[in-house]
């Protein structure tokens, strides 16, 4: 709605006299009559308001969060079973072969394993390193 002032149509002026006419044509016993049922009326709708909080349209939705609250601090809570991290299948393999290359006489153990070759490419290098210099 806009704040100005609009003026007031001819139909708007001819219902606000009527109005008032029939407002002043009635009692004041009938008024006061009306004023009371009209309070009681708000009362009873003001009282029939019931806080959102106990609607029981919210209960179930409210008893999930509160469900879904519960098992996440109880998961995120939840201390491991052992001090060691958990390894997967998939995974273990890799940590033997981690194991295996961090061991020196490991490295004579794995299979295909050609320890001469290496030593010639590490001295073939270390030669060609010399003449250059």
């Amino acid at each position: 709605m806009s704040s100005v002032i609009e003026p007031l149509s001819e139909f708007e002026r001819n219902a606000r006299v009527v109005l008032e006419e029939s407002v002043s044509r009635i009692d004041a016993r009938t008024r006061s009559r009306l004023n009371q049922a009209r309070q009681a009326a708000l009362e009873a709708a003001v009282a029939g308001q019931r806080p959102w909080w106990r609607s029981l349209t919210l209960m179930p939705a409210a008893g999930a969060v509160a469900a879904t609250l519960l098992l996440g601090v109880m998961l995120w809570h939840r201390e491991p079973s052992s001090a060691e991290p958990p390894v997967l299948e998939g995974q273990r393999s890799a940590v033997e072969d981690m194991d295996l290359l961090a061991d020196s006489e490991g490295l004579d153990l794995m299979e295909g394993w050609d320890g001469p070759f290496y030593e010639w490419a590490v001295a073939q290098s270390d030669a060609n390193g010399e003449s250059d210099g």
